[in-house]
């Protein structure tokens, strides 16, 4: 047994011992691990069954359903314009914060000289971080943003405006599709995933709407390629 697997193992008896309960009767442990090994499928909506262009149309609709917003581009030449578009129509500063992920270093930033960045995690003083998007889910405009060394978490929470890249061929119909994408590519599960659909909102306060309540007010994805 890996020293992962014994710390979790660690980790379910100190809560069993906490709970005051006792291990699982062997048949009853052997079907959750036969269920978690299997990865069964729910009921998938038959809106996210269409064909790949209209997959990336609904994640476009519905991102912008959940009070976001879309831009597409043909390719990553197309970024750095559609940034200080969406930058300058916020009100928004010039300078932000990156990920240091491959897929963003590919980007010519140079037809926009007056955009400034860093890269690395974000603090509570960034206005506008810029994350690599994993995956998108169409059936609810839903981004995937697993944690990685080149996708850091706080990009995902800190600032006042969330930017992601997120290529068009990594838009999935449904949630398992993504899960699929997830296991297939990083190989287990990454210490985090946050599935972020629409900026950071609430209504807990008389029902009224609240954006940047626990996260970004603003979420802006630029889908590239077709």
């Amino acid at each position: 047994m890996s020293a992962a697997g014994t710390s979790k193992d660690a980790m379910l008896t100190a809560i069993r011992r906490g709970l005051r309960r006792r291990p699982l009767p062997e048949d009853q442990a052997f079907a959750l691990r036969a269920r978690l090994a299997a990865h069964p499928r729910h009921v998938i909506p038959a809106r996210s069954r269409l064909d790949h262009a209209g997959q990336v149309a609904l994640f476009a609709a519905n991102v912008e359903k959940e009070f976001g917003s879309v831009v597409r581009v043909d390719d990553l030449a197309g970024v750095p314009a559609a940034v200080a578009d969406y930058l300058a129509a916020q009100n928004l500063p010039g300078q932000f914060v990156i990920a240091p992920h491959p897929g963003l270093r590919a980007i010519d930033w140079s037809s926009r000289p007056l955009l400034r960045f860093r890269e690395g995690r974000a603090e509570a003083t960034d206005a506008v971080a810029i994350q690599h998007g994993f995956a998108g889910i169409a059936e609810t405009g839903t981004l995937m943003l697993p944690s990685a060394p080149e996708r850091p978490t706080t990009l995902n929470l800190l600032a006042e405006a969330a930017i992601v890249v997120l290529a068009a061929d990594r838009v999935v119909g449904a949630y398992e599709e993504a899960w699929d994408l997830l296991r297939a590519e990083m190989g287990g599960m990454p210490r985090n995933v946050m599935l972020v659909t629409g900026p950071s909102r609430s209504a807990d306060i008389e029902q009224a709407l609240e954006l940047g309540a626990h996260g970004p007010r603003r979420l802006h994805v630029v889908l590239v390629g077709g």
